[in-house]
Parts: structure tokens; C-alpha cells; sequence
């Protein structure tokens, strides 16, 4: 093989992953999946797509190698193939925030909708939490919490807050998280605890983030 050839090949190789990252709705399900296994009927719901459309998209990420299925029994989970799947999103995610100033337009302005909602890092929220100034929420769904959240986070599901805001102090901030920047539930809880009257702010990462860190984290056993 001369150079030609060889330069050919590996960057033609290249291209078929970034082709496969080439689709918004394919970037949703990799986001998706940095939370833990899914079917493909809960990345279909999660996603708002339909079960033939989000299979379609998962056999692309398959094919090159980004996704890898388990199965237990009569039941097929899709997850990520490796923690370097994650790192990649997470760099192209920061390289789109930093460089293209309509990812910070619709982020800052779908955070308006929900009254100025501030925001705290993951860096500043370590340091808060070892001086014990915040009370932290984990506000994704109760199966994602028990799969791994940040250390002293308490499972607070967003249909669930309502019910849980009685338990929770009106003296500290709260600092809610969910799974990553673009993931709107953290906006819907600060913004339900700021309209009762709570001090609340969101972290601007989320779990697989912290996690990426080395920052410390839990399981749950069930």
C-alpha cells in the first residue's frame, strides 16, 4: 500500500464515524445513552421519534461501531461502546457551544422562557458541595438516579418535585442536575422552585459529565 492508498483508507474509515455523528437525532440518542442502557422503545420515547425511525438510527451508530446491543432474555438494550464514545460527544458538544454562536443563542434563550435561570459548573458545584452550602437534586428518572448519581444527590424525578418541595429547605440553595446542558429538565425544576419560593440555580453539566471527572459518585442497589 503506498501513502496515497494509505491516507485514503484510514481517513475514508474516519469519515464513515463522523458520518454517523452527522445527524442531529443520532447526537440526541449518543446524549441519550451516556446515561446507561436503553430499548430502543425508551430511546423512542425519549426522543420523540418513533420506534421504526429510532431503530433506523441505531443500526447506523451499530454499523459504525459507536453502539453496542446486550440482551437478556427477550430484551434488546442499546449503550454506548465505550467511554470514548462519550468523550467525543462531549468535545464536539464543547467545540459547538465555544465556536458556533447559535448553540448559545437557542440554550440562552430557551433559559429566558423559564425566568433568567442561572447556572452553576460542575468545578464551583464540587467546591459548594464540600462546604455543604447547597442541597443537590438529581431530577432525572428514578431508574437513571440508581444507575449512578453524584455523591449526596437526592433522587428528585421532575414529575415528582411537587410532591417532594415540603421536604426541602427554603435556607440553602438548591442546585438541580439532570443529564447534560441540553437537557431541559433542570430548567423545569429551578424554574418550579423559584416560583415557590426556593433559591435555586441548575448545574451546567450533567451526570456522565461529573462522572468523566473523576468527581465522586454513587450507585444504588435495588
Amino acid at each position: 500500500m503506498n501513502k496515497r492508498d494509505f491516507k485514503d483508507k484510514v481517513y475514508g474509515a474516519l469519515s464513515r464515524v463522523t458520518k454517523a455523528l452527522s445527524n442531529p437525532h443520532r447526537l440526541e440518542i449518543i446524549d441519550l445513552l451516556a446515561q446507561g442502557p436503553f430499548s430502543v422503545e425508551e430511546i423512542a420515547n425519549n426522543t420523540g421519534m418513533s420506534v421504526a425511525n429510532a431503530s433506523q438510527h441505531l443500526q447506523t451508530l451499530k454499523q459504525a461501531r459507536l453502539v453496542r446491543i446486550t440482551r437478556n432474555g427477550n430484551f434488546i438494550h442499546y449503550s454506548l461502546a465505550g467511554e470514548n464514545v462519550f468523550h467525543a460527544w462531549a468535545a464536539l458538544r464543547e467545540l459547538g457551544m465555544e465556536y458556533n454562536t447559535d448553540v448559545e443563542k437557542v440554550v440562552t434563550d430557551f433559559r429566558k422562557g423559564h425566568g433568567e435561570i442561572a447556572a452553576v459548573d460542575a468545578s464551583a458545584l464540587a467546591r459548594m458541595l464540600e462546604k455543604n452550602e447547597v442541597i443537590l437534586l438529581d431530577v432525572r428518572p428514578e431508574e437513571e438516579y440508581r444507575r449512578g448519581h453524584i455523591h449526596r444527590a437526592i433522587s428528585a424525578p421532575v414529575e415528582k418535585l411537587q410532591e417532594q418541595l415540603k421536604h426541602l429547605s427554603k435556607d440553602k440553595m438548591i442546585v438541580a442536575y439532570c443529564r447534560g446542558p441540553f437537557c431541559v429538565y433542570a430548567d423545569e425544576a429551578v424554574a418550579l422552585l423559584k416560583k415557590k419560593g426556593f433559591h435555586a440555580m441548575r448545574m451546567n453539566e450533567g451526570y456522565p459529565d461529573w462522572a468523566l471527572r473523576g468527581l465522586p459518585i454513587e450507585h444504588t442497589t435495588m
